[in-house]
């Protein structure tokens, strides 16, 4: 049985290992496939049984020329990178790895929210220009430093990952509202439930993990920003496209949105025309929340356990039914 890794390096650089994956077929892995190049993934695919992608495309040009694709396996949560429509058509069950994330990622919320109240980074490359050492006084600082025990949180989204930032955020001594349309004892436990427009009213910081959909595509826009508290603070370490950018830019640029930690953006790898580039106040990470090893070593894990599965006519994590 054939196995081709469409893009293998961002989920595994070179610190796990693809054996337990080879144990299961024939395995070839690549690096990287281009993602816009649909005649090399029909020639990388060939008569492969088993496909694994992580951004790579599978679209229905491809999945039509590959008649011997039989399962895929998405190396992520998101599987929005295979044409599950035509898939399904064809009886092709697509899987995903659900939850592998939760701890990493709600950690990485947390330290972009951390790094916006106390600049670690800048004054740490500060010190390390000597200008401590030149400084009169026996400190500095040449940004504002924010205490956030007393403050509020609103985070918009509260399954796993919401539910694992905001008990983090409770536990820095902070209030935690919850926006959600699905709600539970366990999310009561850590936060109140509110409305949206309350959440944007009262929060002093707002952090996003809801997942993306068509009604919540730049869900942070004029509108709802014009509804927050001046000099708010926002983190989004989940979807780049529910924010609308220009829009946050300008909120930015005129202080009603005091600074933005984010992780994502609207098109990956970042655009060099994106205005947040140039937003004053604006910290920008290359989408790394997901990325620990030991994140990625599950994973692997799950997504071994998914081609096993398959081969044992039981296949798990469906997306497509």
């Amino acid at each position: 049985m054939k196995i081709v890794v469409l893009d293998g390096y961002t989920e595994n650089p070179g610190d796990l290992s693809w054996d337990a994956l080879a144990q299961l077929g024939e395995l070839t892995v690549y690096d990287r496939t281009a993602l816009a190049d649909e005649a090399e993934v029909i020639r990388r695919i060939g008569d492969a049984e088993i496909v694994i992608t992580n951004k790579t495309p599978v679209t229905r040009t491809v999945l039509e020329a590959c008649p011997g694709v039989k399962y895929i396996a998405v190396l992520a949560t998101g599987y929005n990178v295979v044409d599950i429509a035509c898939a399904k058509e064809r009886g092709i069950p697509v899987s995903n790895v659900p939850a592998y994330g939760t701890a990493s990622v709600s950690q990485f919320a947390i330290a972009l929210l951390l790094e916006v109240c106390h600049h670690i980074g800048h004054h740490s490359r500060a010190v390390a220009e000597g200008r401590w050492q030149q400084n009169p006084d026996f400190c500095f600082w040449d940004h504002p430093l924010i205490e956030l025990e007393g403050k509020t949180i609103g985070i918009i989204g509260f399954g796993r990952i919401g539910q694992a930032t905001g008990r983090v955020a409770k536990a820095l001594g902070m209030r935690v509202l919850a926006y959600d349309t699905h709600q539970s004892d366990a999310g009561r436990a850590i936060a109140d439930y509110v409305e949206l427009d309350t959440l944007l009213k009262n929060a002093d910081v707002i952090s996003l993990h809801c997942n993306l959909t068509a009604e919540n595509t730049g869900l942070i826009n004029k509108e709802t920003i014009a509804k927050m508290k001046d000099g708010v603070i926002l983190i989004n370490n989940a979807r780049g496209q529910l924010v609308a950018e220009q829009d946050l830019a300008d909120a930015l640029n005129s202080g009603k949105v005091a600074a933005a930690g984010l992780d994502v953006v609207s098109s990956e790898p970042i655009r060099g025309d994106n205005p947040l580039l140039r937003a004053k106040n604006c910290l920008i990470t290359p989408h790394i929340s997901w990325a620990p090893k030991e994140s990625r070593r599950r994973i692997m894990d799950c997504t071994v356990e998914n081609v096993r599965s398959y081969q044992a006519g039981l296949p798990q994590n469906v997306v497509n039914g």
